[in-house]
């Protein structure tokens, strides 16, 4: 599996460099998922601009991803530009549970404003 991730203060940016994420990526997918999460990735952008088809096991590797940050970060699709994939994600409805934002820039700005919010929600609760 090829991909690449950018580790930033406050992100790190997941981008897959497959075409297809199926099957035969889904489980090291999530793997690299987990293996984020427990190095203390609180945030994690997902890229899925390189990708023009995903079937259910990648499907459930996108999930499993948005269950390990619930409740200790964000976890951000993006980059769904290919219309298979657009068409797959809106057929199965996961724009209603998943964080998709239209490009790489607004996702930083999304996981910016997720932080500061976090931030002073901790400040109240002290």
């Amino acid at each position: 599996m090829k991909y690449n991730v950018d580790k930033e203060d406050k992100y790190s940016v997941f981008q897959l460099q497959e075409e297809n994420l199926n099957s035969l990526i889904a489980p090291n997918l999530k793997s690299e998922f987990v293996f984020l999460r427990n190095e203390g990735v609180r945030n994690l952008i997902f890229d899925l601009s390189g990708v023009k088809y995903v079937d259910s096991s990648g499907l459930s590797a996108i999930l499993t991803a948005n269950r390990l940050w619930k409740g200790y970060g964000s976890f951000v699709l993006t980059g769904i530009d290919h219309p298979s994939v657009q068409r797959l994600i809106e057929i199965s409805r996961l724009e209603t549970i998943l964080t998709l934002m239209p490009s790489l820039q607004k996702s930083i700005d999304y996981v910016d404003t997720e932080e500061i919010e976090r931030t002073l929600d901790k400040e109240v609760e002290d």
